[in-house]
């Protein structure tokens, strides 16, 4: 016995050391954060003070000092994560991580995202050039610095980083714009349909967008004979481009599907589209007499973050909110005049031409009756662990560069995209950052040209105010719903929508304002915006709550954006109730359907019973039909970037319509084969069955614990938390996850049974209170540091989860009261 309680006392001995050595390994690669610092590049002395969640509040006393700062603290805690987006956006991935993730530099090589970065640098003002460059020499700083311990990321793939540089900031710019940009999917989805099934099917598949669906703007109004421009989703437009593009490619067999890059490896890129809810109302409808806005942002989750939370105060800026680390400024947030949010538009800022090549000379395509020389662009790519190098010949039209190969397609298309054009984006979010009024945050947003988004505002003079900000463009012909023809020269953009025309208000009657990524124009609206909106659930969800009491509170707006009601369950679910259950199992599975409020919250077994059946409703209704194009139009991505395609909202729409018409005459519930009609019921009995069999197959036979956060989790997971066991220290979770994309709450992911880790959520809550900036709440899910040694590494998450949020000091006083660490940097 004395044997083995020493052989156990130095077994644990032993490892207690282990653990010792570990943290402090880890912890050499934790920033300086009290103290002073002597910092080359400098003009005076900046303080950095920290809170106990790590948030920092610079003070410098001018502004290039103010940027080089952001940029020695972003470096700080999140260059590992910098690194990575800056090669994300560039296609350098496969230098460092080997060839696991060329299928996403090929995807962003050609597409050309760093050329148009490297065109938008030499293109910037003076103004925005000079705040890049102070923001690169702070980051350059801190790395300086801290040579060969910048993050234990560096230390496990064995490579340095090199020096920052302006263009890298816009890099991660543009490849953003890419997430949050998914019009050429939608338009490639079409053509398929199209030639599968023919376009007056195909257009069948397009729902009528909801005829309650809450609008921000009314259209000045349209001349007697105008038809309204196509927002929205089925139109006669849609069919009238379905026709076209069906026209031109018929000639050949439909193109199989792009095959997905194989996910094995040490990286997971978790890089689905967005989306957000946004609203302010007026002080008339507040306690305080001052308006509240609230804003949260439905992003892709992973560790870190992709937002970090700070407060600068230097020259002209005094701002607080979030921003994003590898970038100047803060894009979500507050000065001392004005707050503002942003959610995603959705505008239809993406074209695919059909280009016509020259049968005699490869090297040449048509326009206008003329041959044109393609220009190709040679793209180097390293790979780690090759020799040589993988070569991508891109090549180019004056439409932008031909896309064919990454989306699976025979016909040469080029793609014309907003983004391939120099803007000034940065511009527009410094120029914010000091706005003092309305008329000023406006006339910042004239250079904001992709992605798209709705901005909401409030100032202290007690204004309200919406714009949706984005370089619109008119087309010759068309509107861009579908491929077109590239040779005639009928479809190419004329010009942008300017401010003026953009949809706008200021102070409107009803003393609110919000948007949740639906249709935010009227039909009297005279400009075309989209046809790839989402669906407007949250939207209406939103406008009820916000109408039904006079007064509002900060407490009130975090529980909606906590809330996780939903009318799209109450309307499907009313569907269900009268099947004739054939055994108790689906008796029991009606009961709790039938009982069931519609909030689609982590312990409710009905949210599951909804979802799943949700889920193989779609897919008995339309698989038979459209065969090898189904999953793609229930909602599965098939690109590098994500899981989710745009067509999920969709095709849910339309299984609604279908089910709520009482004739019964869809084409689609009827047999492909046969043209026998079946009725509506019959699907969802199947769909039932189905359900119940997979959920007992892997939940158990107890329906009891058939919980929703069994099978919708959330994953926080760390670019190289694949590779075993670093997932242990680098990841976080899995953890329950109440909501689904109709919900406020949003949790939405990859629509496919078992359902994968929840992919897109609130990565932000942010609350304004025009009354006190003090008593501005604030919630990021993860934490402000990318060290795993932090305290600061995943502190939020526990909050996050609870719907707690975070205050963010503003005044002097109250960033003195919380202060935990003190740093003084000078030159």
């Amino acid at each position: 016995m004395k044997k083995l309680l020493l052989l156990l006392l130095s077994f644990v001995v032993a490892l207690a050391g282990a653990v010792a050595a570990g943290l402090a390994f880890l912890r050499r690669f934790l920033p300086q954060t009290e103290g002073s610092a002597a910092v080359p590049g400098l003009h005076g002395p900046v303080e950095i003070i920290r809170d106990r969640w790590g948030v920092p509040h610079l003070y410098a006393e001018d502004e290039d000092d103010l940027f080089f700062a952001q940029g020695y603290v972003h470096a700080q805690d999140r260059l590992w994560q910098m690194e990575l987006q800056r090669r994300m956006g560039s296609g350098r991935l496969s230098e460092v991580l080997g060839e696991v993730t060329l299928p996403v530099d090929r995807f962003t090589r050609t597409l050309g995202l760093n050329r148009a970065a490297e065109e938008e640098l030499a293109s910037l003002p003076a103004e925005t050039s000079r705040a890049l460059e102070a923001y690169a020499a702070g980051v350059n700083a801190w790395m300086r610095q801290r040579a060969g311990q910048w993050s234990l990321e560096f230390t496990l793939l064995r490579f340095a980083p090199q020096p920052w540089r302006p263009v890298d900031s816009l890099y991660w710019s543009k490849f953003m714009t890419l997430v949050l940009s998914g019009n050429w999917a939608s338009e490639t989805l079409r053509a398929r349909l199209a030639l599968k099934l023919g376009a007056e099917l195909a257009a069948d598949l397009e729902p009528a967008y909801p005829v309650d669906n809450p609008t921000v703007v009314r259209g000045p109004g349209l001349p007697p004979g105008i038809e309204p421009p196509p927002n929205g989703w089925r139109s006669p437009a849609v069919l009238e481009a379905l026709k076209l593009v069906e026209s031109l490619l018929r000639s050949g067999p439909p193109p199989p599907p792009p095959a997905a890059p194989s996910s094995a490896g040490i990286i997971r890129l978790n890089l689905n589209p967005g989306a957000s809810n946004q609203w302010v109302v007026s002080g008339a409808r507040t306690a305080s007499g001052q308006p509240l806005l609230a804003n949260d942002t439905h992003m892709a989750v992973a560790m870190p973050s992709i937002w970090y939370q700070m407060h600068l105060d230097g020259g002209r800026y005094h701002v607080a909110g979030v921003s994003l680390p590898g970038v100047p400024g803060v894009l979500v947030g507050h000065n001392q005049r004005c707050a503002w949010g942003l959610t995603t538009a959705w505008q239809d800022a993406q074209d695919l031409f059909i280009e016509r090549i020259n049968p005699a000379n490869a090297a040449e395509y048509e326009f206008r009756g003329q041959w044109r020389p393609i220009r190709t662009v040679q793209e180097v790519i390293g790979v780690k662990g090759r020799a040589a190098p993988e070569v991508v010949e891109v090549k180019l039209t004056h439409h932008g560069p031909i896309v064919s190969e990454l989306m699976g397609e025979r016909a040469p298309m080029a793609l014309r995209w907003v983004a391939q054009d120099p803007a000034d984006m940065l511009g527009a979010v410094l120029g914010y950052n000091r706005a003092a009024n309305w008329s000023e945050f406006r006339a910042s947003l004239a250079t904001w040209a992709a992605p798209a988004h709705n901005f909401v505002y409030a100032d202290v003079e007690g204004h309200i105010a919406y714009l949706q900000a984005g370089w619109m463009p008119v087309r010759a012909a068309g509107y861009g719903i579908a491929p077109a023809p590239g040779w005639t020269g009928e479809h190419e953009w004329q010009r942008f929508l300017n401010l003026d025309e953009l949809p706008q208000t200021l102070d409107p009657e009803s003393g609110w304002l919000g948007a949740a990524n639906n249709l935010v124009v009227d039909a009297s609206y005279p400009h075309f915006l989209s046809a790839d909106l989402e669906n407007p659930s949250r939207a209406t969800r939103l406008v009820e709550l916000l109408t039904a009491r006079d007064t509002v509170s900060a407490a009130d707006f975090a529980a909606m954006q906590r809330d996780t009601y939903s009318a799209q369950a109450q309307r499907f679910v009313r569907h269900l109730l009268p099947i004739q259950p054939t055994n108790t199992r689906e008796a029991a599975a009606l009961d709790i359907l039938r009982d069931w409020d519609c909030h689609i919250t982590a312990d409710s077994v009905a949210a599951t019973l909804y979802e799943t059946i949700r889920l193989y409703a779609l897919h008995e209704l339309f698989d038979r039909h459209l065969g090898e194009l189904a999953d793609a139009y229930v909602g599965v991505d098939p690109s590098p970037l994500g899981d989710t395609g745009p067509y999920h909202d969709r095709s849910f729409m339309r299984l609604l319509e279908i089910l709520d018409d009482k004739k019964g005459s869809s084409v689609w519930l009827r047999d492909p084969e046969t043209g026998i009609p079946q009725p509506a019921r019959e699907t969802l009995h199947r769909a039932l069955r189905i359900a119940l069999r997979e959920l007992k197959a892997h939940l158990g036979p107890d329906m009891a614990t058939w919980n929703w956060g069994r099978l919708n989790h959330i994953h926080f997971a760390h670019p190289l938390g694949s590779v075993k066991p670093l997932h242990l220290l680098f990841n976080r979770g899995p953890y329950p996850m109440p909501g689904d994309r109709d919900t406020l709450l949003r949790a939405s992911g990859k629509p496919a049974f078992p359902f994968p880790p929840v992919a897109v959520v609130d990565a932000l809550r942010f609350i304004a209170d025009l009354s006190d900036w003090d008593r501005c709440q604030i919630i990021v899910p993860g934490g402000q540091s990318g060290h795993v040694a932090s305290p600061n590494y995943a502190d939020q998450i526990p909050l996050w989860r609870e719907g707690l949020m975070l205050t963010l000091p503003f005044s002097r006083p109250a960033v003195e009261r919380s202060a935990r660490e003190r740093l003084v940097l000078s030159p």
